[in-house]
């Protein structure tokens, strides 16, 4: 699976986790100088805390389009530093 936005492949991995629908990356199969962390937050009730980062590509700016489960509660630890996107982010199999 691939995650593509603004003709940028921003992670490619074989190894996804989908939870909801949505596919987690390993933190390894991601690009990180395409995110730049932005210091917001989201409390999910099953999951837990994920913080927000902004894909930054070309000079373009998605915020809050990747998000991170650093220490997710106990239901979500197989998603533990994985990444997701959205916002436009699309997935490529």
């Amino acid at each position: 699976m691939r995650a593509v936005w603004n003709n940028a492949v921003l992670a490619d991995s074989n190894n996804t986790k989908v939870v909801e629908g949505t596919h987690y990356f390993p933190a390894g199969a991601v690009k990180m100088e395409y995110l730049r962390k932005n210091g917001k937050n989201y409390t999910c009730p099953w999951k837990g805390v994920c913080d927000y980062y902004d894909v930054v590509v070309n000079g373009e700016v998605n915020q809050d389009a990747a998000w991170v489960y650093e220490m997710p509660k106990e239901a979500a630890k197989v998603i533990t530093g994985y990444f997701a996107f959205w916002k436009g982010v699309k997935m490529v199999p």
